[in-house]
């Protein structure tokens, strides 16, 4: 999983991030280029032209079976998703979002890279709390960042599941 939490471990609101840090979203693509990506499909439209992500397979999982989006594959179950990633190593998967498909695969996921977010949003669409989640450890990755811009601080991190 990868993912930027706030310091209550929001992630979104109305269906968007919650600010905008260059550096992250450049981690970002580090990390999923060339991978499997799984992810919602509110997380999907919340993409630059409401389309999966070049450089890597999309699949949205959603409920609706007849839901079509463009560079993107269409699942309507775990069931179905799991046999679409029949083959696929699971260090080639990344799951991208939304507060319940992170919610719904959580249990499967060994490592969750977050951002961290120093900064308290009004968001609506939260992550667990690793840290007061017991099975995972924490490791820093780098030390606190401030977007220029913004002024915001936020620092990256490893969640492993011991």
């Amino acid at each position: 999983m990868i993912l930027a939490a706030d310091e209550n471990w929001g992630i979104g609101k109305d269906g968007d991030l919650l600010c905008h840090l260059p550096e992250d979203l450049k981690y970002f693509k580090e990390k999923t280029m060339g991978k499997t990506l799984i992810m919602g499909r509110v997380t999907l439209e919340s993409l630059p032209g409401k389309k999966g992500l070049p450089g890597r397979r999309n699949i949205v999982l959603t409920r609706d079976p007849d839901y079509v989006a463009e560079n993107a594959e269409t699942v309507d179950s775990e069931e179905e998703l799991w046999s679409t990633l029949t083959g696929v190593r699971q260090e080639d998967i990344m799951v991208i979002g939304g507060e319940q498909i992170y919610k719904a695969l959580l249990p499967f996921c060994d490592l969750c890279y977050v951002t961290k977010i120093y900064h308290d949003f009004d968001a609506d669409r939260f992550f667990v709390n690793l840290d007061e989640e017991d099975g995972f450890s924490k490791r820093q990755l780098s030390d606190v960042c401030i977007d220029e811009e913004s002024g915001i601080k936020y620092q990256f991190f490893e969640y492993i599941r011991e």
